[in-house]
C-alpha cells in the first residue's frame, strides 16, 4: 500500500512535466486521465483509512481534511480547464500548487512531515538574520548610488552603470553569490582602482559573514526542531 501510494504521488507530481506549458508536452486527454486516476487512488486510500479509523479521530485529523480539499480543488480546476479549452479560452492550471499536499499529508509520509514542520518552525527564527542582511544590502546599494550614480559610467554593453537604485540592489544581490563577479565592478575599477575597496568590503560583509551566519542559523535551528517530537500530537 505504501509503495502504491508513493508511486501515484510521484506520478501526480510528474504530470507538471507533460502539461502545458511543459518540457515534454502530452495531449490534454492523456494528462487529465492520468490525473483523474491518481485522484481516484488518493480518494480510495482515504476511504480505506476512514473505514479502519474511528469516525471522530478521522474527522479531527487535519491531514485528512487537507487531502479531501486538495482532491476537490484538483477536480474542480481540471473540469474548469477542460471546459475552457473547448471554447479555446486560454487558462492556467492553478491547482498544481496543491499537489505537494498529497506528498506531505498521507500517513506514510511521517518523516516528510517532520522535515516540513522543522522548516516551517525554522523560518521565523532566521527572519532576523535575513532582515539584517537585507538592511546591509540596501545600505550598500545606497552608497553605490551615491558613489557611482553621478559619474556617468557605463557597462561594457554601453548601458548606464549604477544609476537606478532598484537595479543596483539586484546587481549587488547577485554579487553576493559572486555570479557576476568581477564584471559588475569593472566599470568602477576602470574609473578608479580605489573603488575596489567598496566591493571588497561588500563581499566580505555580505558574502563571507552574512551568508555564513545565515547558514549557521538555518542549520542549528533546523537540527533543533528536527529533534523535537511533539508529545501527544497526531502525526
Amino acid at each position: 500500500m505504501r509503495t502504491t501510494t508513493y508511486f501515484f504521488i510521484f506520478l501526480n507530481l510528474s504530470l507538471a512535466l507533460f502539461e502545458e506549458p511543459a518540457v515534454y508536452p502530452l495531449p490534454f486527454l492523456a494528462t487529465s486521465v492520468l490525473e483523474v486516476l491518481c485522484l481516484l487512488v488518493f480518494l480510495g486510500r482515504l476511504t480505506h483509512f476512514a473505514k479502519v479509523t474511528l469516525h471522530n479521530v478521522f474527522w479531527k485529523d487535519t491531514k485528512n481534511i487537507c487531502i479531501m480539499v486538495a482532491i476537490l480543488l484538483s477536480l474542480t480546476d481540471l473540469a474548469i480547464y477542460g471546459v475552457l479549452r473547448l471554447y479555446d479560452v486560454r487558462s492556467i492550471r492553478w491547482s498544481r500548487i496543491v499537489r505537494p499536499i498529497f506528498l506531505i499529508n498521507f500517513a506514510e509520509s511521517r518523516q516528510i512531515r517532520r522535515a516540513f514542520r522543522s522548516i516551517r518552525n525554522t523560518l521565523p527564527e532566521i527572519t532576523y538574520v535575513f532582515l539584517l542582511f537585507m538592511f546591509s544590502l540596501l545600505m550598500f546599494s545606497l552608497m553605490a548610488l551615491k558613489l557611482f550614480g553621478e559619474r556617468n559610467l557605463q557597462t561594457a554593453e554601453g548601458l548606464p552603470y549604477f544609476r537606478n537604485y532598484l537595479e543596483i540592489v539586484f546587481d549587488l544581490y547577485v554579487l553576493v553569490t559572486t555570479a557576476n563577479s568581477p564584471d559588475v565592478m569593472m566599470p568602477a575599477f576602470d574609473f578608479s582602482s580605489w573603488y575596489t575597496l567598496f566591493f571588497i568590503a561588500f563581499v566580505i560583509i555580505n558574502t563571507y559573514i552574512f551568508m555564513s551566519l545565515f547558514l549557521a542559523v538555518v542549520y542549528n535551528n533546523y537540527k533543533k526542531h528536527l529533534k523535537v517530537i511533539p508529545g501527544g500530537a497526531c502525526d
